[in-house]
Protein backbone atom coordinates (compact mmCIF):
# COMPACT_ATOMS: atom_id res chain seq x y z
CA UNK A 1 0.00 0.00 0.00
CA UNK A 2 1.16 3.33 -0.43
CA UNK A 3 2.28 5.78 1.43
CA UNK A 4 -0.33 8.08 2.59
CA UNK A 5 -3.61 5.70 1.50
CA UNK A 6 -6.33 4.89 3.31
CA UNK A 7 -7.13 2.31 5.83
CA UNK A 8 -9.87 1.37 3.27
CA UNK A 9 -8.10 1.84 0.45
CA UNK A 10 -6.90 -1.76 -1.94
CA UNK A 11 -4.26 -2.17 -4.68
CA UNK A 12 -4.71 -3.02 -8.02
CA UNK A 13 -3.46 -5.79 -9.27
CA UNK A 14 -2.68 -3.98 -12.35
CA UNK A 15 -2.11 -0.56 -12.04
CA UNK A 16 0.04 -1.25 -8.50
CA UNK A 17 -1.88 1.82 -6.83
CA UNK A 18 -4.09 2.20 -4.33
CA UNK A 19 -7.53 3.07 -4.12
CA UNK A 20 -10.68 3.63 -2.31
CA UNK A 21 -12.50 0.08 -2.60
CA UNK A 22 -15.62 1.24 -3.93
CA UNK A 23 -13.29 2.38 -7.19
CA UNK A 24 -12.39 -0.98 -8.01
CA UNK A 25 -13.97 -4.45 -8.50
CA UNK A 26 -13.13 -7.49 -6.18
CA UNK A 27 -12.45 -10.70 -7.92
CA UNK A 28 -12.18 -14.25 -6.47
CA UNK A 29 -12.02 -17.76 -8.02
CA UNK A 30 -14.98 -19.99 -7.38
CA UNK A 31 -14.90 -23.58 -6.09
CA UNK A 32 -13.36 -24.83 -9.73
CA UNK A 33 -11.32 -22.47 -9.93
CA UNK A 34 -13.22 -19.92 -12.40
CA UNK A 35 -12.50 -16.47 -11.47
CA UNK A 36 -15.15 -14.44 -10.97
CA UNK A 37 -16.56 -10.62 -10.28
CA UNK A 38 -17.45 -10.13 -6.42
CA UNK A 39 -19.16 -6.67 -6.82
CA UNK A 40 -20.25 -6.61 -2.80
CA UNK A 41 -17.03 -7.86 -1.96
CA UNK A 42 -18.60 -10.51 0.63
CA UNK A 43 -17.17 -13.65 -1.02
CA UNK A 44 -14.89 -16.17 1.28
CA UNK A 45 -11.30 -16.90 0.24
CA UNK A 46 -8.24 -15.35 -0.77
CA UNK A 47 -9.12 -11.88 -3.30
CA UNK A 48 -7.50 -9.59 -5.47
CA UNK A 49 -8.69 -6.03 -6.88
CA UNK A 50 -8.66 -4.34 -10.20
CA UNK A 51 -9.65 -0.93 -10.45
CA UNK A 52 -13.15 -0.51 -11.94
CA UNK A 53 -12.42 -0.28 -15.85
CA UNK A 54 -12.77 -2.48 -18.57
CA UNK A 55 -9.42 -1.58 -19.89
CA UNK A 56 -7.66 -2.73 -16.50
CA UNK A 57 -10.34 -5.76 -16.53
CA UNK A 58 -9.00 -7.21 -20.04
CA UNK A 59 -5.07 -6.34 -18.91
CA UNK A 60 -5.29 -8.74 -15.73
CA UNK A 61 -7.03 -11.10 -18.47
CA UNK A 62 -4.58 -10.74 -20.85
CA UNK A 63 -1.46 -10.96 -18.63
CA UNK A 64 -2.58 -13.79 -16.59
CA UNK A 65 -2.29 -11.51 -13.25
CA UNK A 66 -5.53 -13.35 -11.35
CA UNK A 67 -3.54 -16.48 -11.16
CA UNK A 68 -0.98 -14.30 -9.71
CA UNK A 69 -2.57 -12.47 -7.51
CA UNK A 70 -4.66 -15.27 -6.51
CA UNK A 71 -2.05 -17.53 -6.05
CA UNK A 72 -3.60 -20.62 -7.88
CA UNK A 73 -4.12 -22.22 -11.18
CA UNK A 74 -7.47 -20.82 -12.33
CA UNK A 75 -9.88 -20.23 -15.33
CA UNK A 76 -10.41 -16.61 -16.95
CA UNK A 77 -13.26 -16.74 -18.75
CA UNK A 78 -13.11 -14.67 -22.41
CA UNK A 79 -15.98 -12.75 -21.22
CA UNK A 80 -15.37 -11.82 -18.09
CA UNK A 81 -14.86 -7.89 -18.62
CA UNK A 82 -18.87 -8.61 -20.33
CA UNK A 83 -19.81 -10.44 -17.37
CA UNK A 84 -18.36 -7.34 -15.14
CA UNK A 85 -20.80 -5.10 -17.56
CA UNK A 86 -23.63 -6.69 -17.08
CA UNK A 87 -23.69 -6.76 -13.13
CA UNK A 88 -22.86 -3.05 -13.13
CA UNK A 89 -26.08 -2.57 -14.75
CA UNK A 90 -27.92 -4.79 -12.99
CA UNK A 91 -27.07 -3.09 -10.02
CA UNK A 92 -27.74 0.44 -11.40
CA UNK A 93 -31.25 -0.81 -13.27
CA UNK A 94 -32.01 -2.74 -9.42
CA UNK A 95 -31.34 0.89 -7.84
CA UNK A 96 -33.46 2.90 -10.47
CA UNK A 97 -36.47 0.55 -9.44
CA UNK A 98 -35.80 1.05 -5.65
CA UNK A 99 -35.65 5.01 -6.93
CA UNK A 100 -38.80 4.54 -9.07
CA UNK A 101 -40.45 3.42 -5.80
CA UNK A 102 -39.67 5.96 -3.59
CA UNK A 103 -40.65 8.81 -6.05
CA UNK A 104 -36.90 9.90 -6.59
CA UNK A 105 -37.31 9.62 -10.47
CA UNK A 106 -39.07 11.51 -13.16
CA UNK A 107 -39.97 11.12 -16.02
CA UNK A 108 -41.96 13.03 -19.18
CA UNK A 109 -39.69 15.74 -20.99
CA UNK A 110 -41.68 18.34 -19.44
CA UNK A 111 -41.17 16.91 -16.57
CA UNK A 112 -37.75 16.27 -16.85
CA UNK A 113 -36.51 19.70 -17.88
CA UNK A 114 -38.31 21.52 -15.20
CA UNK A 115 -36.54 19.44 -12.76
CA UNK A 116 -32.88 20.02 -13.90
CA UNK A 117 -34.40 24.12 -14.21
CA UNK A 118 -35.51 24.20 -10.69
CA UNK A 119 -32.02 22.42 -9.18
CA UNK A 120 -34.36 19.24 -7.70
CA UNK A 121 -32.98 16.81 -10.38
CA UNK A 122 -29.36 15.85 -9.17
CA UNK A 123 -28.29 13.70 -12.13
CA UNK A 124 -30.41 13.56 -16.00
CA UNK A 125 -30.26 9.69 -17.74
CA UNK A 126 -31.01 10.05 -21.08
CA UNK A 127 -31.27 6.35 -23.45
CA UNK A 128 -27.91 6.18 -25.32
CA UNK A 129 -30.41 5.76 -28.36
CA UNK A 130 -31.65 9.01 -27.81
CA UNK A 131 -31.53 11.61 -30.44
CA UNK A 132 -29.33 14.48 -30.38
CA UNK A 133 -32.00 17.44 -30.20
CA UNK A 134 -33.69 16.47 -26.96
CA UNK A 135 -30.26 15.21 -25.60
CA UNK A 136 -29.14 19.08 -26.60
CA UNK A 137 -32.55 20.80 -24.97
CA UNK A 138 -31.83 18.89 -21.39
CA UNK A 139 -28.06 20.03 -21.79
CA UNK A 140 -29.61 23.74 -22.26
CA UNK A 141 -31.57 23.42 -18.90
CA UNK A 142 -28.27 22.04 -17.16
CA UNK A 143 -26.51 25.19 -18.58
CA UNK A 144 -29.14 27.15 -17.13
CA UNK A 145 -29.32 25.66 -13.77
CA UNK A 146 -25.37 26.08 -13.55
CA UNK A 147 -25.92 29.79 -14.24
CA UNK A 148 -28.52 30.32 -11.41
CA UNK A 149 -25.87 28.64 -8.62
CA UNK A 150 -27.33 24.87 -8.88
CA UNK A 151 -24.54 22.14 -8.24
CA UNK A 152 -23.46 20.39 -11.67
CA UNK A 153 -26.10 18.20 -12.60
CA UNK A 154 -24.44 15.14 -13.69
CA UNK A 155 -25.63 13.14 -17.67
CA UNK A 156 -25.87 9.84 -18.24
CA UNK A 157 -26.37 8.36 -21.63
CA UNK A 158 -25.97 3.78 -20.46
CA UNK A 159 -29.02 2.25 -21.00
CA UNK A 160 -31.29 1.82 -23.99
CA UNK A 161 -34.82 3.02 -24.00
CA UNK A 162 -36.10 -0.43 -23.58
CA UNK A 163 -33.80 -1.02 -20.80
CA UNK A 164 -34.90 2.29 -19.33
CA UNK A 165 -38.54 1.80 -19.87
CA UNK A 166 -38.48 -1.73 -18.51
CA UNK A 167 -37.24 -0.03 -14.99
CA UNK A 168 -40.00 2.84 -15.24
CA UNK A 169 -42.58 0.33 -16.75
CA UNK A 170 -44.67 2.90 -18.02
CA UNK A 171 -43.73 3.01 -21.62
CA UNK A 172 -40.80 4.92 -23.69
CA UNK A 173 -38.67 6.12 -21.64
CA UNK A 174 -35.83 8.54 -23.36
CA UNK A 175 -35.33 10.97 -20.48
CA UNK A 176 -35.45 11.12 -16.99
CA UNK A 177 -34.47 13.08 -14.12
CA UNK A 178 -33.05 11.98 -10.60
CA UNK A 179 -33.76 13.51 -7.56
CA UNK A 180 -32.23 13.48 -4.08
CA UNK A 181 -32.86 11.22 -1.44
CA UNK A 182 -31.02 7.85 0.01
CA UNK A 183 -32.06 6.16 -3.41
CA UNK A 184 -31.97 8.54 -6.09
CA UNK A 185 -28.28 9.08 -4.83
CA UNK A 186 -27.67 5.37 -4.80
CA UNK A 187 -28.28 5.67 -8.90
CA UNK A 188 -26.08 7.94 -9.56
CA UNK A 189 -23.01 6.24 -7.68
CA UNK A 190 -24.13 3.45 -9.70
CA UNK A 191 -24.42 5.29 -13.09
CA UNK A 192 -20.99 6.83 -12.47
CA UNK A 193 -19.23 3.51 -11.68
CA UNK A 194 -20.56 2.07 -15.01
CA UNK A 195 -19.87 5.72 -16.82
CA UNK A 196 -16.19 4.76 -15.63
CA UNK A 197 -15.98 1.16 -16.22
CA UNK A 198 -16.90 1.89 -20.52
CA UNK A 199 -15.44 5.37 -20.52
CA UNK A 200 -12.44 5.27 -18.50
CA UNK A 201 -11.83 7.84 -15.34
CA UNK A 202 -10.32 10.46 -17.91
CA UNK A 203 -12.69 9.83 -20.68
CA UNK A 204 -16.19 9.95 -19.11
CA UNK A 205 -19.13 12.13 -19.47
CA UNK A 206 -20.72 12.05 -16.16
CA UNK A 207 -20.67 15.37 -14.97
CA UNK A 208 -19.57 17.64 -17.67
CA UNK A 209 -21.75 20.52 -18.88
CA UNK A 210 -21.33 21.21 -22.75
CA UNK A 211 -20.42 24.75 -23.86
CA UNK A 212 -22.51 27.38 -24.67
CA UNK A 213 -24.10 27.20 -28.08
CA UNK A 214 -26.13 29.36 -29.86
CA UNK A 215 -29.89 28.68 -28.45
CA UNK A 216 -32.83 30.26 -28.30
CA UNK A 217 -34.06 29.39 -24.38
Amino acid sequence: MELGAGMNDRTCIVTRQSGPADRMIRFVADPEGVVMPDLKARLPGRGCWVTAERRHIRAAMEKNLFARALKTGVTVPGSLDETVDSLLVSSLTGMMALARKAGQLVTGAGKVEAAIRSGQAIAVMHAADAAPDGVRKMDQARRAAAASGSPAIASFRLLSADEMSIVMTDGNIIHLAVLAGQAGEGVVKRAKMLDRYRNGAENGHMAGIPAQETETE
